[in-house]
């Protein structure tokens, strides 16, 4: 099935396709769940090679994120710059986005290839399930870098320091902050790209990009939801907090994150000045929530964000919808 057969007059159709159903503590079968997505990854595949039109060209006079996502919006640095400093800006913040989600691709890939080795069983469809999944990790990957080539930007590489703390993804605890932190990557950008393809003025290149790994991920959201909430049923009282802990630490790091600070310097504003002030941005709460709400409202749901050490860590991160703050504080309204 192509890409183009997935209904698109308004964006709203795609932008709700593929959605995952997995709410709170209702999972299915372990088996019947895989070989459900088993089946959809066989009907709905996309090839980033092949579904993009990599030989047209780029679309100069147009934004690549919306324009209220860029991390600047709202603060008195974004309103200095001239329109086309905004578009370059708009440019350089997509790339680190796309750059930082190639490292993720992977590490997630890590995280799959170890469930399959720890896993019992290796010749079940919840396995091969898991490995599909590594093979369409592998060709976003290599999705996100064509465009990053595309665009003309150099991608933003982390610094050395991250780079080695990524290598250390496989001493991550298995269960629950490991789904949830897989979770933490695919659900911030699923929740991003679905607001970008929906939007008009974007570079075509990107809205098709986003297209394919919203329709391919909530695949792989629904599969890892699950695994979250079967994980947490093992888990001791001590254990669980350990892993709440870990997850909110994970939160309250990964938003900063998507945008390399170095992304700044392309429109004359040093990394540091650039960081503080989107930091300061009245705009950055509503980014946060707004990033973070499906995924947090799923854990809070399955009892995943609970305690008040973690809870004020994701306090910290500002990324908790307002509602569950004030149960968290006891200040429900009546």
């Amino acid at each position: 099935m192509t890409i183009e057969a997935v209904r698109d007059e308004t964006g709203a159709a795609v932008s709700a396709a593929g959605a995952s159903s997995t709410r709170g503590r209702m999972v299915g079968d372990r088996q019947k769940t895989a070989q459900r997505l088993l089946r959809s990854t066989a009907e709905r595949a996309y090839n980033g090679e092949l579904d993009i039109n990599w030989d047209a060209p780029l679309e100069p006079d147009m934004k690549w994120i919306p324009e209220h996502r860029l991390t600047l919006h709202g603060t008195p640095e974004w309103d200095a710059l001239s329109p086309e400093e905004q578009l370059e800006l708009s440019k350089h913040e997509a790339v680190a986005v796309l750059s930082f989600g190639i490292l993720a691709e992977v590490g997630l890939s890590m995280m799959l290839i170890r469930s399959v080795i720890e896993n019992p069983v290796i010749a079940d469809d919840h396995c091969r399930y898991a490995l599909a999944e590594v093979g369409e990790e592998a060709r976003h990957s290599t999705m996100f870098s064509r465009l990053v080539n595309k665009a003309e930007v150099p991608a933003y590489v982390l610094p050395k320091l991250s780079r080695k703390i990524i290598r250390l993804v496989g001493l991550v605890p298995s269960g629950p902050v490991a789904y949830a932190g897989t979770l933490l990557i695919e659900e911030v950008l699923d929740r991003l790209q679905r607001e970008g393809m929906a939007t008009e003025g974007i570079q075509p290149h990107f809205r098709q990009l986003m297209k394919i790994h919203v329709l391919e991920e909530a695949r792989h959201i629904t599969y890892a939801r699950e695994e979250m909430v079967r994980s947490m049923e093992g888990c001791s009282r001590a254990t669980l907090a350990l892993h709440r802990g870990l997850f909110s630490l994970a939160v309250l790091g990964v938003l900063p994150a998507l945008i390399n600070p170095k992304v700044y310097k392309a429109v004359g504003i040093s990394p540091l000045r650039g960081m503080i002030a989107s930091q300061r941005s009245p705009d950055y709460r509503d980014r946060a929530v707004f990033s973070g709400e499906p995924l947090l409202r799923f854990a809070y749901e399955a009892g995943f964000i609970k305690g008040p050490l973690s809870t004020r860590v994701l306090r910290l991160a500002r990324a908790l919808p307002q509602d569950i703050v004030d149960e968290l504080t006891g200040r429900v309204q009546s």
